[in-house]
């Protein structure tokens, strides 16, 4: 009873609700992007004052804005629904690359300050194996434990490796 019910989809939105919830959208999208610019100089100041390498305010605004998406991962999988926790990821992470990186790059016309979007060679790697790991996951069908572990370690790496290169 109780796992065919978190199995079903809920009714489609109308056509109002669903044009609210994109200006909702939108809205938010751009709180977001003012608070991480707001952020941002004090955040520099602090990693500059611990000897960390300034990418490290990057990592720290990307998690703060996909701390929601995290915690309903995290909540997913331990309550044993690795293909949800999965899911999760993967929507916050298409959310990430095709939302708020287009709407920054947009503010950076006018608001001050160069935009680099770039990566280096250690995250091209790490961006390689993520794609190909990614591959793997989803090819089955199914996500297993030993495929979460394994992205858990790519994303440890890369965490590390943005604090100490």
């Amino acid at each position: 009873g109780a796992d065919e019910d978190e199995d079903q989809h809920a009714d489609a939105p109308s056509g109002a609700t669903a044009l609210l919830s994109l200006g909702l959208l939108f809205v938010c999208l751009v709180s977001v992007v003012g608070l991480a610019k707001t952020v941002s100089p004090n955040l520099e100041h602090a990693v500059q004052s611990a000897g960390l390498p300034l990418s490290v305010v990057g990592v720290v605004i990307a998690m703060l804005v996909l701390l929601p998406e995290t915690i309903a991962a995290v909540r997913a999988a331990l309550r044993n629904r690795l293909q949800t926790s999965v899911n999760l990821a993967l929507g916050s992470a298409l959310a990430s690359i095709g939302l708020t990186i287009p709407a920054i790059a947009v503010a950076s016309i006018w608001l001050s300050g160069p935009l680099v979007l770039g990566l280096g060679g250690k995250e091209m790697v790490l961006f390689a194996l993520t794609v190909v790991t990614g591959i793997i996951t989803l090819s089955t069908g199914r996500a297993t434990l030993l495929q979460g572990a394994v992205h858990l370690m790519v994303f440890s790496a890369f965490l590390f490796l943005a604090v100490s290169p």
